[in-house]
C-alpha cells in the first residue's frame, strides 16, 4: 500500500483524477480527508503502478509507501484521531466516553435497573451481554434474542446505545437489529469471518484484543473491518494471560499509548476483565484515563453475589458513581473530561 498526499489546495477534480488512475490499475482506494491535508490510500501490489506517474499529476504533493502491516489502521495512513458519535457523546476527541453494564442480561427487571442506575452515575453507553462465549459449556450462555430485546428496552428508558457481544458471522444481522455497536471478543479477535462481517455491517466496533495477542496482531484485525470502510472501529484493551494469578488478566496498561502512538483508532479500556476482581477496578480505571484511554467500559451489577456470570469482577452502582467522579478528576487534570 501507498499514500498519496494532496496538496492543500488540490481541487475536488485533481483528488477524483488521483483517485481514477488508481482504480485503473485495479487498487482499493480510500479517501481520509484532514483539516490540513487530503490523503488517498491505494492499496494493492505497487510494483503494477507507476509511482513517479502519480507524483507528477496535479495536485499531489507526494507518495510515501506505509512499511506496517497493518495500513489503513496506521498513523501513516491518517494522522489525526478518529473521532465519531456515539449517542450523544463522541468517542477519540477530548471526551472520555464510559460504557457500563451488567456482564450478561439475565433479565427484564436486572437489565433496566441497571441501566438507569448507569445512566444516573454518569454512563453514556449500556453494556451487556446476550450471547456469552464461557470457558465451561455449562455455564450460563445469555438469553439470546430475548436479552437484546430487553436491551433495547432499556435503552429506550435511558437514551444510551447499546454495546453488546457478537460471536459468528450469521448472528450480525440479528445483532443489528437491536444493538448499537457490535463488539468482537477476546476469544473472537482472530475470527477472520467474524471481522469480515462486522467489517460489512459499517456498524460501529468495539475489537477486543486476544488474551494472548500481540498489539501487532490486535491492529492487524482492526485491518479487516477497516478494509470494508467501517472506519467506526474502537480497539480495546482488557488484559492479557501472564504467569502472574493474583487477578483474572495482566492490564497492559502499555498497551493504550502504545496503541495511540501506532494507531489513530480510538482506544477503550476494560478494567473489569483485566483484573478479575472489584477491589481492583478502580485504580485499573483511574490509570487507563491518565494513560490516555478514549473511554472506558466497566461491569455494574446491582446485586454482584447474585450475577450469574462476572459477579467477583462487576461494581455495585453506587461505587461506580463515585468511581466516575474520581475519573472525572483525572480526566480533567490531563486536558480531557467526561461529561455527565
Amino acid at each position: 500500500m501507498m499514500i498519496v498526499i494532496m496538496q492543500a489546495e488540490a481541487t475536488t477534480r485533481e483528488k477524483s483524477a488521483v483517485i481514477a488512475r488508481a482504480e485503473d490499475f485495479g487498487f482499493k482506494v480510500h479517501l481520509s480527508d484532514g483539516k490540513e491535508r487530503t490523503i488517498i490510500g491505494i492499496i494493492g501490489d505497487d510494483r503494477v503502478i507507476n509511482r513517479e506517474q502519480i507524483e507528477r499529476m496535479p495536485g499531489v504533493e507526494r507518495v510515501v509507501p506505509i512499511l506496517k502491516p497493518f495500513k489503513l489502521a496506521s498513523r501513516e495512513f491518517k494522522g489525526e484521531d478518529t473521532v465519531f458519535p456515539l449517542g450523544d457523546h463522541t468517542i477519540g476527541g477530548k471526551e472520555v466516553l464510559v460504557m457500563a453494564g451488567p456482564c450478561s442480561v439475565e433479565s427484564r427487571t436486572q437489565i433496566i435497573e441497571t441501566a438507569i442506575a448507569c445512566k444516573e452515575a454518569g454512563a453514556h453507553v449500556l453494556r451487556g451481554g446476550a450471547f456469552k462465549p464461557r470457558t465451561s459449556p455449562y455455564a450460563f450462555q445469555g438469553m439470546g434474542e430475548e436479552g437484546l430485546k430487553y436491551l433495547a428496552e432499556a435503552r429506550e428508558i435511558t437514551g444510551m446505545p447499546i454495546v453488546t457481544e457478537v460471536m459468528e458471522p450469521a448472528l450480525v444481522p440479528l445483532v443489528c437489529e437491536y444493538a448499537d455497536i457490535l463488539q468482537v471478543g477476546a476469544r473472537n479477535m482472530q475470527n477472520y469471518a467474524l471481522l469480515h462481517a462486522v467489517g460489512e455491517s459499517q456498524y460501529p466496533v468495539l475489537l477486543k484484543r486476544g488474551m494472548s495477542s500481540l498489539i501487532e496482531e490486535w491492529l492487524m484485525c482492526a485491518e479487516y473491518i477497516l478494509s470494508h470502510g467501517n472506519t467506526r472501529v474502537m480497539l480495546c484493551e482488557r488484559g492479557i494471560r501472564t504467569f502472574e494469578t493474583y487477578t483474572r488478566n495482566t492490564f497492559d496498561i502499555n498497551a493504550i499509548p502504545v496503541a495511540k502512538h501506532l494507531s489513530h483508532l480510538p482506544v477503550v479500556a476494560d478494567p473489569s476483565h483485566a483484573t478479575g476482581k472489584w477491589e481492583y477496578v478502580a485504580g485499573a480505571a483511574k490509570a487507563a484515563v491518565a494513560a490516555g484511554a478514549d473511554g472506558l467500559i466497566l461491569e455494574v451489577h446491582p446485586r454482584p453475589e447474585e450475577a450469574m456470570s462476572d459477579g467477583a469482577q462487576s461494581l455495585k452502582p453506587e461505587k461506580f458513581a463515585k468511581l466516575v467522579v474520581e475519573m472525572r478528576a483525572i480526566a480533567q487534570a490531563v486536558g480531557r473530561d467526561i461529561m455527565p
